[in-house]
């Protein structure tokens, strides 16, 4: 459904509905507020999270290391021909005093993040929407439920896609020495494949929300198309390991977002041309 067909209200700012203005001090309140909701709401998870530690490790963290993972099973099965071995047996070593339990209160904490994403979203938008004119909160109806998608589809194809090709390469390659990875930096490498890929894919409606309100035009995106190109390849290089295939595997739907990003521009501008004539 296209952005701009998602239904929410439109009410007027503050100031044009007759509410009372807000000090400065008021607003730092209700930002206080906000924020206290948001923590909350990260702290419930992570708590959650940490409560049900073995599960999560076992069932989420560790599942892209075994050989039965479902990406390794999918992409066999769909690809006639394709052998795609899932990484060789790695045993995680902790070689820290408290390593564990230190990865465990991060890997809770990300999680809380994760999971809170939408309702965080929302809790920042009630403070932004108030502020805002009204062709403003008009150009970013639906934002609340669309940048929770985008985000959690983000995550998911970090985790589903990235990972599994990322720790076969990661866990096979050898130089005559043996892997026996850290369980903290194996939880680094997956935190660094999904959580960053879900803010990336944040492209699109950070491009519709530009082009509604007179930012952004694609002619200029269509300009920096071979810097974009550029850009997306060194995104892709940080976020992957030193693997090709790995990196072609963030990049190429990077750039396939960044040309969806320019159809919602060129689209965006010619609704908004057709209505002042």
């Amino acid at each position: 459904m296209p952005l701009d067909q998602i239904d929410v209200d439109n009410d007027l700012p503050a100031a044009q509905t007759g509410e009372k203005e807000m000090s400065f001090l008021d607003h730092l309140e209700e930002l206080r507020w906000h924020l206290v909701r948001g923590v909350s709401a990260i702290g419930v998870l992570a708590v959650i999270a940490f409560a049900s530690g073995q599960w999560v490790f076992d069932t989420i963290i560790m599942a892209p290391l075994d050989k039965g993972f479902i990406s390794y099973r999918i992409i066999n099965s769909a690809i006639p021909g394709l052998e795609f071995y899932p990484p060789p047996d790695l045993e995680l070593i902790a070689v820290m005093f408290g390593e564990q339990f230190i990865v465990h209160l991060k890997t809770s904490f990300v999680l809380g993040v994760v999971l809170s994403f939408p309702y965080l979203f929302w809790e920042i938008w009630r403070f932004i929407k108030p502020g805002l004119y009204p062709q403003e909160r008009k150009a970013a109806r639906g934002i609340v439920g669309i940048c929770s998608f985008l985000f959690i589809a983000g995550v998911a194809f970090g985790y589903f896609i990235i990972a599994p090709f990322a720790v076969t390469f990661l866990g096979s390659y050898s130089v005559g020495a043996v892997n026996a990875p850290t369980l903290s930096s194996f939880v680094n490498y997956m935190t660094m494949f999904t959580v960053p890929v879900g803010v990336i894919f944040e492209l699109p409606i950070v491009v519709y929300f530009l082009a509604k309100v007179g930012l952004l035009y694609p002619q200029t995106m269509k300009s920096y198309r071979r810097h974009a190109f550029i850009i997306i390849l060194i995104l892709a290089a940080i976020i992957t390991p030193p693997d090709v295939v790995t990196q072609f595997l963030i990049g190429i739907p990077l750039y396939v977002l960044y040309e969806i990003s320019i159809r919602i521009c060129s689209r965006v501008v010619k609704r908004a041309e057709a209505k002042r004539q």
